[in-house]
């Protein structure tokens, strides 16, 4: 008995870790959700997916020509460039054209979107002629946003290599396609060489949105850049280019740029013209980070867009704007510490890769909450998504926070069950079966191969960070090699314990491809938000929303009024971009969004303001307010029947 007695004693401090860790694997481990609550949750969602209508190209690649410092890592080089936006860009009234970017080909391309009128017109390629270009240039993303005012379409469309190339609507063409459009420059000034090819700053564009940044009724442009301005993509040339300075707080990214409104005209040779305003209006933290996403969207109410930027290899940044007409202003805010928060899960103080952003409202409270996808790959680099929850009063409440510099927001991922969902890029918010709880939609994946460079990549994320500026310290990763290639789409969908469940497996979305963009719209008008999937070196994909019972939804077009129309070609109407939606039920709950332009990474949602309401019957409380033409800010209350609805906003919000 006494040798038992001692034996035990001996063995005691490893018995105690071993009832520790027991203890604290019970106490953090997921609850999972069982085969038959799986079911149930996918029973009220469904998707078709169906092939996109892509033009010709005599160009196929498999990875990009890169600079020579980067040939050891083009596959790393190449893993971004896929985009989606959907919209309604040749003004039939619905969403259901698409603009795609295609790494394989470099096109940037309009197509219907494939179902009853996918015959609309043949799909065609955006082409720059006649503003200068060059061949060491490529398109990351498309942004539709009625950018000369005239109630038609246009297309920013951002680069690596070039500054972004706007095409504006003509007022008349015989038929849509590449003759409607005519390209301008979105930067000022004559980028042309000697040799006629592009000469001008090499931007590398990863982030782009439009929105009335200085209040003054006319939509901006917000430009983010990742590398710094330097010849990625020239073969020629080795050297005088940088890999981020640090894995977790890099600071030598490239530059921000906004660009206000300064005139535009309608006509068969449409014409905008944009100021670049000085980088120094951000504050000094936000201006070298290396952006891959960006949303501006009002948190206080004041018509005036907050700009959040998401950074790979460090701190993201919230932007309090405080701007006037023509004078832009804006400050930084922070999550305050609290006990229990870890520095990696605030504002402003994280440490993760920031790879996209959207707002929403998760808890009904009728204030902007936030979802980030960062890298959450499972024994790869094992960070977290944040679910960020607005934890103000109020509008009020929040306003006086963020003027003092505090950004009132909890991460909430790991308790809801979102925080892990691979090497995750764009995601959008959304209700996809008007049940009244938003989804979540995350593209994921890297680069597919056959030979597996985790770990090489584990070397990299324990390097010291005065090494791996350099591209001649980072492991190879070519043609061939495979990051978490096998990632697939993620679906999140809220059950009825307030844990999200990835419901992808079962609604046929979990396809081993890696995604880059994601955008969201009712193209067909029946109800239902239809979705559109960009691949990065992989055919998009359309998926076709056929939800068997969807509940309540209101539907909301909400355009500028519009003195003058020039031109017989047809119009859509210009979105009132940054214009809020409240609804408020009889049970209390609030829904709130709002005419979004352009969140995210490679993936734009289309302009109308697309509402869930679940069970709710009959008509609904709802706010709307606006900025109009002229800068004024207004507000009305409506009641209105679910459904879709058309309201022009002048003075007064009108129906039509």
């Amino acid at each position: 008995m006494n040798a038992i007695s001692g034996m035990l004693r001996r063995q005691l401090t490893g018995v105690i870790a071993l009832v520790v860790v027991v203890g604290f694997f019970f106490a953090v481990s997921l609850p999972s959700t069982s085969a038959e609550e799986r079911n149930d949750l996918a029973s009220g969602y469904a998707f078709e997916g169906r092939s996109i209508a892509l033009p010709s190209s005599d160009k196929q690649q498999a990875i990009r020509q890169v600079n020579q410092a980067y040939k050891h890592i083009d596959a790393w080089m190449s893993s971004v460039g896929a985009a989606v936006a959907m919209n309604d860009l040749d003004g039939d009234g619905l969403p259901n054209d698409l603009c795609l970017v295609d790494p394989r080909t470099d096109q940037v391309i309009i197509t219907p979107t494939p179902g009853e009128r996918g015959d609309r017109y043949a799909p065609f390629e955006l082409d720059p002629a006649p503003l200068p270009v060059n061949d060491i240039m490529a398109p990351m993303g498309c942004v539709p946003a009625d950018l000369n005012e005239d109630g038609r379409m246009d297309l920013l469309i951002y680069m690596w290599g070039r500054t972004p190339v706007l095409h504006l609507q003509k007022a008349d063409y015989e038929t849509f396609g590449a003759d409607a459009f005519v390209a301008a420059e979105a930067v000022p000034g004559d980028n042309t060489g000697p040799d006629g090819e592009y000469d001008g700053p090499q931007w590398n564009s990863n982030a782009a949105t439009v929105s009335d940044i200085d209040g003054d009724g006319h939509d901006d442009i917000f430009v983010g850049n990742y590398f710094p301005d330097s010849p990625i993509l020239d073969p020629t040339k080795n050297g005088g280019v940088t890999m981020n300075h640090s894995l977790s707080h890099a600071q030598n990214g490239g530059g921000k740029h906004i660009l206000l409104c300064a005139g535009a005209t309608a006509g068969d040779k449409p014409t905008v013209t944009f100021k670049q305003v000085p980088e120094d209006v951000l504050p000094e933290e936000a201006r070298h980070g290396w952006t891959l996403a960006s949303s501006a969207v009002d948190l206080d109410g004041d018509q005036l867009p907050e700009l959040y930027l998401a950074n790979d290899f460090g701190q993201d940044r919230l932007l309090y704007n405080q701007s006037t007409p023509g004078n832009v202003k804006f400050s930084l805010v922070d999550t305050t510490r609290t006990p229990g928060t870890p520095k990696s899960k605030r504002i402003g103080e994280d440490s993760f890769k920031g790879m996209g952003v959207d707002f929403g409202d998760f808890d009904h409270d009728g204030l902007f909450d936030a979802f980030v996808s960062n890298l959450t790959v499972g024994w790869g680099i094992v960070e977290s998504n944040f679910q960020y929850v607005n934890t103000a009063k109020d509008k009020a409440d929040l306003r006086a926070q963020l003027r003092d510099g505090d950004a009132p927001f909890r991460d909430e991922s790991g308790e809801v069950g979102t925080a892990w969902s691979g090497w995750s890029w764009d995601n959008k918010l959304a209700d996809f079966s008007n049940s009244g709880e938003l989804d979540i939609a995350i593209s994921n994946g890297f680069v597919k191969g056959h030979t597996n460079r985790w770990p090489q990549l584990q070397e990299l994320a324990m390097a010291n960070d005065s090494l791996v500026a350099d591209p001649f310290f980072w492991p190879n990763a070519n043609l061939g090699d495979d990051i978490a290639g096998g990632d697939t789409l993620h679906f999140y969908v809220k059950g009825d314990d307030g844990r999200y469940v990835d419901l992808a497996p079962e609604l046929g979305l979990a396809v081993p491809i890696p995604t880059r963009g994601i955008a969201t719209g009712d193209a067909d008008g029946d109800g239902r938000l239809d979705f559109a999937v960009a691949r990065q070196y992989g055919d998009p994909i359309f998926y076709h929303n056929e939800a068997p019972s969807a509940g309540g939804y209101l539907d909301l077009k909400l355009t500028h009024e519009q003195e003058e129309v020039v031109g017989d070609a047809p119009t859509s109407g210009s979105p009132a971009t940054g214009a809020e939606v409240m609804v408020k039920t009889a049970d209390g709950r609030k829904f709130v969004s709002r005419v979004d332009g352009g969140s995210g990474h490679a993936g734009k949602r289309s302009s109308e303001v697309h509402i869930g309401l679940g069970d709710t019957k009959g008509q609904v409380e709802v706010m709307i307010c606006w900025r109009d033409r002229q800068g004024e800010t207004h507000e009305q209350m409506l009641k209105l029947d679910q459904g879709s609805h058309s309201f022009v906003l002048g003075d007064t919000a009108e129906e039509r």
